[in-house]
């Protein structure tokens, strides 16, 4: 299963279809409609352009906003591994139980770290926010923590004191509305404008020429981090989240999931000859290309049909670089 429809499948056990939404890119709706036809057509939000974060969420938020004034919403992202799937709807179910009772809560989820992770943010734990009927595991937050070197990703394992950032949130569609008003106008104007004309003639016309002038900007810079230092009017809460969570947002991260040979490396539709090599992550989508290598440790090869991307498992940070690049270069079609 992809990792979308794994993704669906978590929300689906807890929400009814008509209230699962999902942002993508507007180039991979025709995907997304194939993986997941339990969806209609007014519960896929296709962006025109990519526009970071601040807008994948707010797009949605804006669209609830007009069909529910009263809407609460949870924000996950396709590309998590989280078990057990009981204990995930506990926590989200908890999450929303913290914007009943505090609606003017932003609601992010830690996850306790198990490693001095350097590639993921994290969150500062601070005092214990009591729920009025005891559960315990809900906190304010101090500050957020981009990704750390790795003494300083040492220390915050050390601590006890900080959480993976998980980047999902739970929180009134009003609030992050609101929000966004005060700390990113030109977002809140623009979604507002298109949540005004989603499901008219007009909709499609006023989401083209409108989307590709928010700022882009992640959610995180935008909202979460001033709002956790009393910059806006909602106040930031965590909630941990007890499971087993992986950010499969990298390819190292991906090889923590995908089984491994006898020499550590991780190979997934691959055809391959490796010889004294160890501890590579090699990804292909044609079985029937040969991938052979000889005293390769700790790279990366991934292979398309279009292009070959190939560096060092601690060079792989930089992946969204080379995309970049090549989109400045070759346009769409690397990229």
């Amino acid at each position: 299963k992809s990792l979308l429809r794994l993704s669906y499948e978590r929300l689906a056990s807890f929400l009814p279809p008509a209230q699962i939404l999902v942002c993508t890119s507007a180039t991979y709706m025709a995907q997304v409609k194939l993986d997941l036809p339990e969806l209609g057509d007014e519960n896929l939000l296709g962006e025109p352009t990519g526009r970071d974060t601040a807008n994948a969420v707010g797009f949605p938020a804006a669209v609830l906003l007009k069909r529910d004034p009263q809407a609460a919403m949870v924000v996950i992202t396709a590309d998590h591994v989280i078990r057990p799937l009981e204990r995930f709807a506990q926590t989200i179910q908890q999450a929303f139980d913290v914007v009943a009772e505090h609606p003017e809560s932003l609601v992010t989820f830690g996850i306790k770290p198990t490693t001095a992770n350097t590639g993921l943010g994290y969150v500062h734990r601070g005092r214990a926010v009591a729920m009025k009927d005891g559960r315990t595991g809900t906190y304010a937050v101090q500050q957020f923590k981009e990704k750390p070197d790795l003494p300083t990703a040492q220390r915050y394992l050390d601590s006890g004191e900080y959480m993976w950032n998980s980047g999902m949130f739970v929180w009134r569609a009003a609030t992050i509305m609101e929000e966004l008003r005060l700390h990113l106008p030109v977002s809140h104007a623009g979604l507002t404008r298109i949540a005004a004309d989603w499901g008219t003639p007009a909709g499609p016309e006023t989401l083209r020429m409108t989307y590709p002038t928010l700022p882009r900007i992640s959610i995180d810079f935008a909202v979460m981090e001033p709002a956790s230092q009393g910059k806006g009017k909602a106040n930031v809460l965590m909630v941990e989240m007890p499971v087993d969570w992986l950010d499969v947002g990298s390819w190292p991260a991906l090889a923590e999931v995908l089984k491994k040979d006898s020499g550590g490396n991780a190979i997934e539709g691959a055809l391959t000859l490796l010889v004294d090599s160890s501890d590579n992550v090699i990804i292909s989508d044609d079985p029937q290309h040969l991938i052979a290598a000889a005293g390769l440790k700790n790279m990366i090869i991934v292979h398309t049909n279009s292009a070959t991307m190939i560096c060092p498992i601690n060079s792989a940070q930089r992946v969204k670089e080379l995309a970049e690049k090549a989109k400045e270069k070759f346009g769409l079609t690397y990229a």
